[in-house]
């Protein structure tokens, strides 16, 4: 997947580039025009696109890593026990110094916010990350 964000995020730049010196159109000007407008959604959406994947693969390594925690203890509830105390503490405290920049940082994610915030987050919901360290308890 990492190299799946790097393809789409190069083919963004190449459209970029090309949109500057004139696109990989045709020869006369109305085959250029569609190629133009193609190569700006692409230039757009792109970035977009490679960081959304990047996203992704941040919270499915999240995902790793409490089962793997998990494993290491012997006992996934362990584990979900000190999320849920990490979490009541976040919400006690918020901690002040954090931002988008840093919360891939922290254990538990530091910022708030509804459902769009939660689409652009590193951090998979705890809820769902609790709810699996259980299952694991459960299953094993």
């Amino acid at each position: 997947m990492p190299t799946l964000a790097g393809v789409v995020m190069m083919l963004g730049t190449w459209a970029r580039w090309a949109a500057i010196f004139g696109g990989f159109g045709g020869r006369d000007e109305g085959e250029r025009g569609g190629g133009m407008l193609e190569l700006l959604v692409m230039a757009l959406l792109a970035p977009l696109a490679a960081t959304m994947i990047q996203l992704a693969i941040s919270r499915t390594r999240e995902y790793q890593a409490d089962a793997s925690g998990a494993r290491l203890t012997h006992n996934p509830l362990y584990l979900a026990n000190a999320l849920r105390k990490l979490e009541t503490a976040n919400e006690r405290m918020a901690m002040a110094d954090a931002s988008p920049a840093t919360a891939h940082l922290f254990i538990v994610n530091p910022l708030s916010g509804g459902l769009f915030s939660r689409l652009f987050s590193t951090h998979p919901p705890l809820e769902e990350r609790i709810r699996r360290l259980e299952q694991m308890a459960h299953s094993g």
